[in-house]
């Protein structure tokens, strides 16, 4: 463990190098990643997500794709389509850009429902269906899709069912002014995106990924985490409450983001610390609580406080 999370931290380093001032959800990001799941992330243009991605291809040395979606942009477009070659006379597949490790999805909600869908099965399932065939996609397989908050004209807004699929959603802000200095000085030569070098191979993240199904979840935490999402069931703000999906989802970045500070076992505060990034896109608000300009996280930190945490020390770290 010692060794992979060394690793880790090398990765942390390398995209830090291109990301200023944002290491909580670059680890957001990576414990994404090591959980097997997806990250959405939701912000204006120019803040840094496309560089963020780009830099974890690079650092793990990984194949890298980007699908622009646009109005016009078909499912056979993200998946890929059987094309007819005349010479050969037989039809030869051409994979599309979901076929690869590391796959940006930029502006997401700027494509069709139709063409949405088909990252459904690739999200969930780590495999997409072309033809009636059924391909598994490469190991590691990791999606970062982004969308603009701001812009809703000539957009289809994501539905429940796809925000679900994502296991972490993400804002990531403005930089300070004196990180903002420190951007203009290291761009101010050439893009340090040039100098980043892999630290870590994609074997090493699907070890890594094996790893953490191993984490110790005390059947304290594992309460804790169902009480948390019973909660957001009963909350009067909220109108659509937490699926088990996102009890699942909890569980795994919860383990994950325990392997990534050392521990063989999972503590409350890693619960604590992870659930608005899970479980607020997961949930709908009641009209009244969206009128009262109240937010999903907001709603999740009033849970937060109102779950008792377990705290048998003794009982969290044994099976």
């Amino acid at each position: 463990m010692t060794a992979a999370v060394e690793r880790i931290e090398k990765v942390i380093e390398n995209i830090e190098l291109v990301v200023v001032g944002k290491r909580k959800e670059v680890e957001l990001s990576l414990v994404a990643l090591f959980a097997g799941g997806h990250v959405l992330l939701e912000d204006v243009p120019g803040v840094g997500k496309t560089m963020m991605v780009k830099a974890i291809a690079k650092s793990l040395g990984a194949e890298f794709k980007r699908i622009q979606f646009t109005p016009d942009l078909l499912p056979s477009d993200v998946t890929g389509v059987s094309i007819y070659n005349q010479l050969k006379q037989q039809f030869e597949f051409r994979p599309g850009p979901i076929l690869a490790n590391i796959v940006l999805a930029d502006e997401i909600n700027r494509t069709s429902p139709k063409t949405q869908s088909a990252l459904l099965e690739a999200l969930e399932e780590s495999s997409v269906t072309i033809d009636g065939e059924t391909l598994q996609l490469e190991k590691p397989f990791f999606v970062m899709a982004t969308q603009n908050p701001i812009e809703y004209a000539g957009t289809f807004p994501l539905p429940e069912a796809q925000l679900d699929r994502f296991l972490i959603k993400l804002n990531l802000g403005y930089p300070t002014a004196l990180e903002e200095l420190e951007v203009l000085e290291r761009l101010q030569h050439k893009h340090p995106l040039e100098d980043i070098k892999p630290v870590m191979t994609t074997t090493e993240v699907v070890d890594i990924q094996s790893e953490i199904t191993k984490v110790l979840v005390s059947e304290d935490v594992k309460m804790y985490m169902i009480d948390l999402v019973h909660e957001t069931r009963k909350n009067r703000a909220v109108e659509l409450g937490v699926s088990p999906r996102g009890t699942i989802a909890l569980m795994k970045a919860s383990q994950a983001y325990a392997f990534m500070q050392g521990r063989e076992y999972v503590l409350p505060d890693d619960v604590k610390h992870l659930a608005p990034y899970i479980l607020a896109h997961r949930m709908m608000l009641t009209a009244e609580a969206k009128m009262s300009n109240r937010t999903q996280e907001e709603v999740i930190s009033s849970i937060l406080e109102l779950v008792r945490i377990p705290v048998n020390q003794r009982r969290l770290t044994r099976s």
